[in-house]
């Protein structure tokens, strides 16, 4: 077995990676973190596994940048993904990331997130009664990508009948963020945000017209910015407005859906946990956080080395590209007693699946809602459903979720 997992992480390479693999990457992230938690791939890039080298990366935001000019250059060349993914606000430093955030969090208040909890169950209990109607489910689908969607909508006061392009766009832009990217899927990343810059300029000039209320609609607050308009105010520029409004949508979009469909497959194959949870409802808070821990919704993310600095005992050159494995620092037993086990009252549990430091996730607080709320009434509701046939993975390394989960619902 030792010598097995040897060898499992001597051949692991980003860029060419198994079906098998897909399907569950965790004994691939074990081999390496036990032993080469400092992988150096091919491509000449540095992959971590350990929950506290990933904690030193996140919050040494000057040795390790999360600015992607140099990486992305290369990557998309001068094409609308680059722009938009070197314009959004995960992929830049301070003080850009500082005053671009701020005026976010200003719009995911606890007050704004607080006064959309009605509104959200009213749209779930909406889904669940047209899954009951209908006798079945497939469970990403009529449910989990259903509710983000409209969330985000909602935030933004996209119209409701403008917002069908929404999720083809989102994953068509994610898509491409792949370790490796095919000329189709640059393609369909590139039009995406070709096609979503146009729709968002006629959003932004009818908001500009007609302001909404800034308490609850985040497009009029990024556009009015900070100091009510006052010149020494923040501002975005209109290129900062548009990128991170399809920022807003991307970030809370294919994550939630993937924590609301991860979560009800993992309590589906873990029946002693999904009845315990019936059982104690209470419990959905620590449940959500087991379910971010266990299957993260993003398993990866990338920072760039900036100085010559030691990390987990290994010297990193500046201009080293670091990929962060979140799905395996979330199972290392040095921070989690029994990791592989699924434990929806586990606490302490610290998880990185919204990252730490200066750029964990602006609407962690809005995720772990909207996952508590769907997936809590979706119980209720159905506390006999079952995954009634083979899930379909969506054949992503970066974020992990499902493609579609038929789903019977007793």
């Amino acid at each position: 077995m030792n010598a097995d997992a040897k060898a499992l992480a001597a051949s692991f390479d980003l860029e060419k990676l198994t079906p098998e693999f897909y399907d569950n990457p965790y004994p691939t992230y074990r081999a390496l973190r036990e032993n080469e938690p400092v992988k150096r791939l091919r491509n000449g890039t540095v992959f971590l596994t350990r929950y506290d080298d990933l904690v030193t990366t996140y919050k040494n935001t000057k040795a390790f940048s999360s600015d992607k000019k140099r990486e992305f250059a290369p990557k998309y060349g001068d094409t609308p993904l680059y722009e938009h993914h070197t314009t959004s606000l995960v992929f830049n430093d301070p003080p850009s990331h500082t005053r671009v955030r701020r005026l976010i969090m200003g719009a995911l208040s606890p007050r704004a997130i607080a006064s959309m909890e009605a509104d959200l169950i009213k749209l779930v209990d909406r889904l669940l009664d047209a899954i009951a109607a209908k006798g079945s489910c497939e469970l990403i689908e009529d449910f989990a990508a259903s509710i983000p969607i409209e969330v985000i909508g909602n935030l933004l006061d996209v119209p409701h009948d403008e917002r069908g392009p929404l999720r083809d766009w989102s994953l068509a832009i994610l898509g491409a963020l792949e370790p490796v990217v095919s000329p189709e899927a640059a393609a369909r990343g590139n039009k995406a945000v070709t096609d979503f810059l146009a729709y968002l300029a006629t959003l932004v000039a009818r908001r500009r017209q007609k302001p909404g209320n800034p308490e609850r609609d985040v497009l009029t607050r990024l556009i009015h910015g900070e100091g009510n308009g006052e010149e020494n105010g923040e501002r975005l520029t209109e290129k900062e407005l548009l990128h991170n409004c399809i920022f807003l949508l991307n970030a809370g979009h294919e994550t939630t859906t993937n924590l609301i469909g991860n979560g009800l497959v993992a309590l589906d194959r873990h029946p002693d946990q999904k009845q315990r949870l019936i059982d104690n409802p209470d419990m959905i808070k620590t449940a959500v956080e087991e379910m971010l821990r266990y299957e993260s919704s993003n398993q990866l993310g990338n920072r760039m080395t900036t100085e010559r600095v030691e990390l987990g005992g290994v010297m990193l050159e500046a201009g080293t590209s670091v990929t962060l494995c979140i799905g395996a620092a979330n199972r290392d037993p040095t921070q989690f007693p029994d990791p592989e086990s699924f434990d929806i009252a586990r606490t302490p549990n610290r998880h990185l699946a919204f990252a730490t430091g200066a750029h964990q996730c602006a609407g962690m607080a809005l995720a772990r809602l909207e996952g508590a709320i769907a997936i809590s009434r979706f119980l209720t509701r159905f506390p006999n459903y079952a995954v009634s046939g083979p899930p379909v993975r969506g054949g992503r390394v970066r974020f992990r979720g499902f493609l579609s989960v038929p789903c019977s619902i007793g």
